[in-house]
């Protein structure tokens, strides 16, 4: 599905929102395994 895009613009839209410069977006992919992405904004 999309939900790792929908996580990543929800967290790209909280930094804008709250001023924010780094974030970082996580999701559990099943079977004891996971990604992370770090963002930075400009």
């Amino acid at each position: 599905g999309a939900s790792g895009a929908r996580i990543l613009v929800t967290l790209i839209g909280a930094l804008k929102k709250n001023g924010g410069k780094r974030g970082i977006a996580s999701l559990c992919i099943g079977g004891g395994e996971a990604t992370a992405m770090a963002i930075e904004t400009a």
